[in-house]
């Protein structure tokens, strides 16, 4: 079972919250498309942007956790001491 995500956004007294499924991120940036181009709408195309920001970032993350599950800092002090060469 797939867990849901969400991205929200608080805006002076607005607050923008997108809760979706994982594999619907194209749905949500239309969405965000839609609220940007409505000009009765108080979202503007800058909180969309900040919004797909954020949508990338967790895509990111998500990916780099399923590619690299084992993956640890690149530097570590016990790895720079056993260095023969000092």
């Amino acid at each position: 079972m797939s867990q849901q995500k969400e991205l929200a956004l608080i805006k002076g007294k607005d607050r923008f919250v997108f809760r979706y499924e994982p594999g619907c991120e194209e749905n949500v940036l239309d969405a965000l498309i839609d609220m940007a181009n409505d000009r009765a709408s108080d979202f503007d195309w800058f909180d969309a942007a900040v919004l797909s920001f954020q949508l990338s970032k967790h895509l990111v993350e998500e990916a780099d956790h399923l590619l690299c599950p084992e993956r640890r800092p690149s530097r570590s002090s016990s790895g720079e001491s056993q260095n023969p060469r000092g």
